[in-house]
């Protein structure tokens, strides 16, 4: 659902209509108050807004009401989080892995059901890559050392692309990115490839082929850092998809 606005020069600009999933906290402050919240960090709707396309936030709901949702929206964002529980790979869970989310996992995996189905152009961040892989089958590492170095503080490595791969043909050279997780990518889910790697060989993006849809995981969090060009090609796609027409 394309929304219009003007440019600088008066002529009407579509900018798709991006879906963003958020957090569910029973408690968050602000002012005077301190009540359970939709929380989402600014960084989201900023980086979607900065490539052109309109922001909107999606909080846990009925997941029998993920394709409704989605079929409103020109593009969707998983976005990062707390760990996946476990069970929804069928693994026990492991000491150092987090409190479960189970109302957020089953929102999510629904609305990345719905947006596989309906071909709604499809991006996950961190925690929205790992349910991506879950989604289809695969499994988690439940933890790693070394990409959360410093508990609350954004670190950064190198990701080299895999030539050929959708994230290739978005960036196509080694870059540095914002990075804070400490659970990956273990077994691929059914049709997804790896399309980008950390130096120490940990999966860092993660795509379906070309003709199954823009579907695309990144591991690391482009909303933290000043590079467009993976929200800027989710948008693109976006306006060009059949519920953006």
């Amino acid at each position: 659902m394309s929304t219009e606005a003007s440019n600088c020069e008066g002529v009407s600009v579509t900018r798709p209509l991006i879906g963003v999933s958020t957090y569910l906290e029973s408690g968050a402050r602000w002012g005077v108050w301190e009540l359970e919240a939709a929380l989402l960090p600014a960084g989201y709707p900023r980086l979607v807004q900065r490539a052109g396309g309109l922001a909107a936030m999606l909080p846990p709901d009925d997941p029998e009401q993920a394709a409704a949702a989605v079929a409103r929206l020109d593009g969707l964002v998983i976005a990062g989080g707390p760990d996946v529980e476990p069970a929804r790979y069928g693994a026990e869970r492991e000491p150092r892995t987090g409190p479960p989310a189970r109302e957020r996992d089953a929102w999510e995996l629904a609305l990345i059901d719905a947006a596989l189905a309906s071909g709604v152009p499809l991006l996950g961040i961190c925690r929205g890559m790992q349910l991506l892989n879950v989604a289809l089958g695969g499994t988690l590492v439940q933890h790693l050392d070394g990409h959360a170095e410093v508990v609350g503080v954004f670190g950064e490595h190198a990701v080299k692309p895999v030539p050929g791969s959708l994230y290739a043909g978005v960036v196509p050279e080694e870059t540095s990115v914002p990075s804070y997780h400490h659970q990956a990518v273990d077994r691929l889910g059914e049709g997804l490839v790896a399309s980008a790697y950390a130096v120490d060989g940990t999966v860092e993006a993660v795509e379906l082929p070309s003709g199954a849809g823009w579907v695309l995981g990144v591991q690391w969090h482009p909303e933290m850092g000043q590079d467009v060009r993976v929200m800027r090609a989710l948008v693109e796609a976006a306006a060009v998809s059949p519920s953006g027409v």
